[in-house]
């Protein structure tokens, strides 16, 4: 009788039909994965990555070498990516902070005594500390309180605005051109090297936060399609009140959220994140102790210092001073007293004249005055 199963012959043949078949499919896989996959990052190095900053910069070289020691796995500055956390400010560190005055000053001179849908109808209030800034901007002229009055005028002057429809009236402000500068718009003041400094700690496994005094609506709207990739979750400000549109008077705590509401500025003004208030939002908001801190003022003071006082791990507070008259709308005096500073609390001064080989880009330069 006939043995009715294939013959090893057969079985053979099945087996290298099999195994082509297998290979195939493998080289298929391969190059289909090699021709899905994103290339490989190549590392960058600080000098690289900072190549805006010259080589004479000693903040330049005390970053790259913060950097180096604190991603060293092996070494005794190592520290944690969820440890990595970076504080900026954004007016004078980030972003040009005097043109002839902060971003926010002048969106609050024009809302109030030159935008023709609101300027007949703002409150006496708001056109006193507008013209207050007019004279600070004319003069030069100290006025107490005028940081928390601004904020309070911002609030009041935009109350009933959507989120979206401030930050629209923040980008067509955006498109007008600096006064002071060729070639840049009002949108367009972003420190270059600055950015740079940012990509370099995201690179190397930062959380970079916008930490400022400006209201926090108002630095979502200037970092909003800009260069500068930083979250709106990342941004901090100062800081108005919130309300649906059909509460009215209502508490919050009795309101309920329905169907046909949406979120609109309240009018009430709430903190200035300046000062001490910077340390306390960044413990209620980040919930981290920041290991690097970057600013200019005595307002960004006790966050460097908050950031370098008693911290487990290696941290840094850097400090720009603002001493280039020729590219920049710099202020000597202003920034001796941050260079003297930085001395008495161990920061480290960024010269803006001396450490940076550009500060807006190619085909922007200060009008002189």
């Amino acid at each position: 009788m006939k043995n009715k199963g294939l013959s090893l012959k057969t079985w053979r043949l099945i087996a290298i039909i099999a195994m082509s078949l297998l290979l195939i499919v493998s080289i298929l896989y391969i190059v289909g994965v090699g021709l899905n996959r994103e290339p490989a990052k190549r590392a960058v190095s600080g000098e690289e990555a900072l190549s805006l900053w010259n080589d004479s910069a000693d903040a330049k070289h005390a970053l790259i070498s913060y950097i180096e020691r604190i991603t060293d796995k092996n070494g005794a500055d190592y520290i944690p990516e969820e440890y990595r956390i970076a504080v900026f400010d954004l007016d004078g560190t980030l972003f040009c902070e005097t043109d002839p005055n902060y971003f926010d000053y002048t969106l609050l001179v024009y809302r109030v005594l030159e935008d023709p849908d609101y300027k007949d109808i703002a409150s006496e209030f708001e056109r006193e500390v507008a013209e207050k800034i007019v004279e600070q901007n004319k003069t030069g002229a100290s006025f107490d309180g005028l940081e928390v009055d601004h904020g309070k005028a911002i609030a009041s002057s935009f109350a009933g605005m959507t989120i979206g429809e401030f930050n629209e009236y923040i980008q067509n402000f955006k498109k007008l051109e600096m006064p002071g500068y060729n070639g840049m718009k009002r949108g367009e003041g972003w420190y270059r090297p600055m950015l740079q400094a940012v990509e370099y700690l995201q690179a190397n496994g930062f959380t970079v936060y916008v930490v400022s005094g400006t209201d926090r609506f108002i630095v979502r709207g200037i970092v909003y399609n800009s260069p500068l990739n930083v979250p709106m979750g990342q941004i901090i400000g100062s800081d108005e009140t919130l309300v649906a549109v059909d509460q009215g008077e209502e508490n919050g705590l009795n309101y309920v959220f329905d169907d046909n509401d949406v979120l609109v500025l309240g009018g009430d003004f709430i903190v200035k994140n300046l000062k001490m208030n910077k340390v306390t939002v960044i413990a209620q908001e980040i919930g981290v102790q920041p290991v690097l801190s970057f600013g200019n003022s005595t307002g960004d003071s006790s966050m460097a210092e908050y950031t370098t006082s008693n911290n487990p791990y290696k941290s840094l507070a850097f400090m720009l001073c603002c001493d280039d008259t020729e590219r920049e709308n710099g202020n000597i005096a202003k920034a001796e007293k941050m260079e003297m500073l930085c001395d008495e609390y161990g920061w480290i001064p960024v010269s803006m004249k001396n450490d940076w080989a550009t500060i807006y880009g190619d085909g922007v330069t200060r009008k002189q005055p």
